[in-house]
Protein backbone atom coordinates (compact mmCIF):
# COMPACT_ATOMS: atom_id res chain seq x y z
CA UNK A 1 0.00 0.00 0.00
CA UNK A 2 2.83 2.37 0.74
CA UNK A 3 4.40 1.36 -2.52
CA UNK A 4 1.69 2.13 -4.47
CA UNK A 5 1.02 5.72 -2.64
CA UNK A 6 4.28 6.28 -3.28
CA UNK A 7 4.00 5.34 -7.08
CA UNK A 8 1.23 7.77 -7.03
CA UNK A 9 2.50 10.99 -5.44
CA UNK A 10 4.11 12.50 -8.43
CA UNK A 11 0.90 11.83 -10.84
CA UNK A 12 -1.37 13.59 -8.90
CA UNK A 13 0.86 16.12 -7.99
CA UNK A 14 1.43 16.75 -11.95
CA UNK A 15 -2.39 16.36 -12.68
CA UNK A 16 -2.97 18.61 -9.73
CA UNK A 17 -0.40 21.45 -11.05
CA UNK A 18 -2.10 21.08 -14.43
CA UNK A 19 -5.52 21.54 -13.55
CA UNK A 20 -5.10 24.46 -11.94
CA UNK A 21 -2.87 25.94 -14.19
CA UNK A 22 -5.29 25.10 -17.00
CA UNK A 23 -8.15 26.63 -15.03
CA UNK A 24 -6.27 29.93 -13.97
CA UNK A 25 -6.65 29.80 -10.43
CA UNK A 26 -3.58 30.11 -7.53
CA UNK A 27 -2.74 27.70 -5.26
CA UNK A 28 -4.25 30.45 -2.68
CA UNK A 29 -7.50 30.03 -4.45
CA UNK A 30 -7.53 26.43 -4.84
CA UNK A 31 -6.91 26.19 -1.03
CA UNK A 32 -9.63 28.49 -0.12
CA UNK A 33 -12.18 26.61 -1.98
CA UNK A 34 -10.50 23.07 -0.18
CA UNK A 35 -10.17 24.71 2.95
CA UNK A 36 -6.81 23.85 3.35
CA UNK A 37 -3.56 26.32 3.31
CA UNK A 38 -1.55 26.92 0.43
CA UNK A 39 1.41 25.14 1.69
CA UNK A 40 -0.88 21.81 1.88
CA UNK A 41 -1.47 22.82 -1.47
CA UNK A 42 2.05 23.37 -2.62
CA UNK A 43 2.81 20.34 -0.98
CA UNK A 44 0.52 18.31 -2.96
CA UNK A 45 2.06 19.77 -6.28
CA UNK A 46 5.48 19.03 -5.05
CA UNK A 47 4.47 15.27 -4.31
CA UNK A 48 5.94 15.87 -1.08
CA UNK A 49 2.45 14.39 0.66
CA UNK A 50 -1.05 13.80 -1.22
CA UNK A 51 -4.45 14.36 -0.01
CA UNK A 52 -6.73 11.67 0.98
CA UNK A 53 -9.61 10.51 -1.14
CA UNK A 54 -12.49 12.98 0.15
CA UNK A 55 -10.30 15.53 -1.19
CA UNK A 56 -9.64 14.09 -3.87
CA UNK A 57 -12.99 13.83 -5.15
CA UNK A 58 -13.10 17.68 -4.24
CA UNK A 59 -10.63 18.46 -6.39
CA UNK A 60 -11.87 16.02 -8.76
CA UNK A 61 -15.73 18.47 -8.39
CA UNK A 62 -13.89 21.81 -8.81
CA UNK A 63 -12.04 20.66 -11.66
CA UNK A 64 -14.57 18.95 -13.61
CA UNK A 65 -12.84 15.55 -14.14
CA UNK A 66 -13.04 12.02 -12.07
CA UNK A 67 -10.81 10.85 -9.04
CA UNK A 68 -9.08 8.25 -11.90
CA UNK A 69 -8.38 10.93 -13.82
CA UNK A 70 -6.43 12.08 -10.92
CA UNK A 71 -4.56 8.90 -10.58
CA UNK A 72 -4.22 8.18 -13.93
CA UNK A 73 -0.59 9.31 -15.47
CA UNK A 74 -1.05 8.92 -19.23
CA UNK A 75 -4.27 10.08 -20.60
CA UNK A 76 -6.58 12.59 -23.23
CA UNK A 77 -6.78 15.90 -21.63
CA UNK A 78 -10.71 16.61 -20.77
CA UNK A 79 -12.30 19.16 -22.99
CA UNK A 80 -12.73 21.23 -19.98
CA UNK A 81 -9.03 21.49 -20.14
CA UNK A 82 -8.89 23.58 -23.42
CA UNK A 83 -7.78 26.98 -22.50
CA UNK A 84 -10.18 28.41 -25.41
CA UNK A 85 -13.36 26.94 -23.30
CA UNK A 86 -11.84 27.91 -20.11
CA UNK A 87 -11.80 31.64 -21.31
CA UNK A 88 -15.27 31.58 -22.73
CA UNK A 89 -16.84 29.53 -19.84
CA UNK A 90 -15.30 32.71 -17.87
CA UNK A 91 -16.56 35.10 -20.39
CA UNK A 92 -20.08 33.47 -20.52
CA UNK A 93 -20.53 34.14 -16.51
CA UNK A 94 -19.08 37.73 -16.87
CA UNK A 95 -21.88 38.16 -19.33
CA UNK A 96 -24.64 36.44 -17.30
CA UNK A 97 -24.21 38.15 -14.33
CA UNK A 98 -23.52 41.22 -15.91
CA UNK A 99 -27.41 40.38 -17.68
CA UNK A 100 -29.02 39.93 -14.62
CA UNK A 101 -27.75 43.21 -13.29
CA UNK A 102 -29.17 45.20 -16.53
CA UNK A 103 -31.98 43.10 -16.35
CA UNK A 104 -32.60 44.54 -12.65
CA UNK A 105 -31.82 48.07 -13.89
CA UNK A 106 -34.48 47.02 -17.03
CA UNK A 107 -37.40 46.46 -14.05
CA UNK A 108 -36.75 50.02 -12.51
CA UNK A 109 -36.83 51.63 -15.61
CA UNK A 110 -39.91 50.57 -16.48
CA UNK A 111 -41.21 51.38 -13.65
CA UNK A 112 -39.93 55.02 -13.36
CA UNK A 113 -41.41 55.42 -16.82
CA UNK A 114 -44.85 54.02 -15.66
CA UNK A 115 -45.02 56.89 -12.55
CA UNK A 116 -43.94 59.14 -14.81
CA UNK A 117 -46.43 58.47 -17.47
CA UNK A 118 -49.33 57.44 -14.72
CA UNK A 119 -48.58 60.70 -12.34
CA UNK A 120 -46.89 64.23 -12.44
CA UNK A 121 -43.01 63.77 -12.37
CA UNK A 122 -41.74 63.79 -8.46
CA UNK A 123 -37.84 63.51 -7.13
CA UNK A 124 -39.54 60.24 -5.41
CA UNK A 125 -39.97 58.40 -8.65
CA UNK A 126 -36.26 57.55 -8.76
CA UNK A 127 -36.26 55.46 -5.80
CA UNK A 128 -37.19 52.80 -8.35
CA UNK A 129 -33.70 53.26 -9.38
CA UNK A 130 -32.38 53.26 -5.59
CA UNK A 131 -34.19 49.91 -5.05
CA UNK A 132 -32.38 48.16 -7.48
CA UNK A 133 -29.18 48.62 -5.60
CA UNK A 134 -30.26 45.69 -3.03
CA UNK A 135 -31.72 43.68 -5.51
CA UNK A 136 -28.02 43.78 -7.55
CA UNK A 137 -26.29 43.27 -4.19
CA UNK A 138 -28.47 40.30 -3.97
CA UNK A 139 -27.15 39.00 -7.61
CA UNK A 140 -24.08 39.69 -6.82
CA UNK A 141 -23.42 37.87 -3.68
CA UNK A 142 -25.15 34.76 -5.26
CA UNK A 143 -23.00 34.43 -8.53
CA UNK A 144 -19.54 35.56 -6.72
CA UNK A 145 -20.53 32.46 -4.00
CA UNK A 146 -20.78 30.20 -7.13
CA UNK A 147 -18.19 31.09 -9.86
CA UNK A 148 -15.91 33.74 -8.61
CA UNK A 149 -14.24 34.33 -5.24
CA UNK A 150 -16.03 34.78 -2.10
CA UNK A 151 -13.77 36.53 -0.19
CA UNK A 152 -15.31 39.90 -1.78
CA UNK A 153 -18.59 38.78 -0.75
CA UNK A 154 -18.03 41.28 2.62
CA UNK A 155 -18.37 44.42 0.49
CA UNK A 156 -21.39 43.34 -1.64
CA UNK A 157 -23.12 42.76 2.05
CA UNK A 158 -21.76 45.97 3.14
CA UNK A 159 -23.98 47.21 -0.54
CA UNK A 160 -26.88 45.41 0.36
CA UNK A 161 -27.20 46.74 4.27
CA UNK A 162 -26.32 50.12 2.75
CA UNK A 163 -28.29 50.63 -0.18
CA UNK A 164 -31.62 48.93 1.74
CA UNK A 165 -31.29 51.44 4.37
CA UNK A 166 -30.53 54.32 2.19
CA UNK A 167 -34.34 53.16 0.11
CA UNK A 168 -36.11 53.18 3.51
CA UNK A 169 -34.71 56.54 4.56
CA UNK A 170 -35.45 58.24 1.21
CA UNK A 171 -39.15 56.56 0.85
CA UNK A 172 -40.08 57.58 4.49
CA UNK A 173 -38.61 60.89 3.47
CA UNK A 174 -41.25 61.38 -0.03
CA UNK A 175 -44.09 60.62 2.97
CA UNK A 176 -42.74 63.34 5.19
CA UNK A 177 -41.60 61.59 7.97
CA UNK A 178 -37.87 61.76 8.69
CA UNK A 179 -35.95 58.78 9.63
CA UNK A 180 -32.16 59.54 8.89
CA UNK A 181 -31.13 58.26 12.22
CA UNK A 182 -31.62 54.96 10.94
CA UNK A 183 -28.33 55.26 9.16
CA UNK A 184 -26.84 54.79 12.44
CA UNK A 185 -27.82 51.11 12.49
CA UNK A 186 -25.23 50.86 9.85
CA UNK A 187 -22.20 51.69 11.57
CA UNK A 188 -22.31 48.43 14.07
CA UNK A 189 -24.18 46.48 11.14
CA UNK A 190 -20.77 47.77 9.07
CA UNK A 191 -18.15 46.59 12.01
CA UNK A 192 -20.49 43.18 12.47
CA UNK A 193 -19.43 42.13 8.94
CA UNK A 194 -16.29 43.44 8.46
CA UNK A 195 -15.63 41.17 11.63
CA UNK A 196 -17.38 38.35 10.14
CA UNK A 197 -15.24 38.30 7.52
CA UNK A 198 -12.25 38.08 9.48
CA UNK A 199 -13.59 35.55 11.01
CA UNK A 200 -14.38 33.47 8.50
CA UNK A 201 -11.45 33.80 7.10
CA UNK A 202 -9.27 32.94 10.11
CA UNK A 203 -11.56 29.93 10.77
CA UNK A 204 -10.74 28.29 7.42
CA UNK A 205 -6.99 28.81 8.18
CA UNK A 206 -7.93 26.58 11.42
CA UNK A 207 -9.60 23.98 9.78
CA UNK A 208 -7.07 23.57 7.12
CA UNK A 209 -4.63 23.45 9.68
CA UNK A 210 -6.23 20.57 11.64
CA UNK A 211 -6.86 18.82 8.35
CA UNK A 212 -3.06 19.43 7.69
CA UNK A 213 -2.43 17.44 10.86
CA UNK A 214 -5.64 14.95 10.66
CA UNK A 215 -3.77 14.20 7.48
CA UNK A 216 -0.32 13.62 8.90
CA UNK A 217 -1.20 11.68 11.80
CA UNK A 218 -2.72 8.90 8.80
CA UNK A 219 0.14 9.05 6.45
CA UNK A 220 1.69 5.58 6.40
CA UNK A 221 4.63 5.51 7.84
CA UNK A 222 7.89 4.44 5.25
CA UNK A 223 9.92 1.44 5.65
Amino acid sequence: MVIIIKDLKPVIAKNIAELRRANDITQAELAEKLNYSDKAVSKWERGESVPDIMVLSEIADIFGVTVDYLLTEEKTPPAELVESDIKLLKKNRIIITAMSLFLVLLVSTFAFVIMNMAMEFRYWHFLSYLYALPVCSVILIVFNSIWFNTRYNFVYISMLMWSFLAAIILTFLACGINIAMLAAVGIPGQIIIIMWSQLKFTSKKLVSKLKSKKQSDNEPIKK
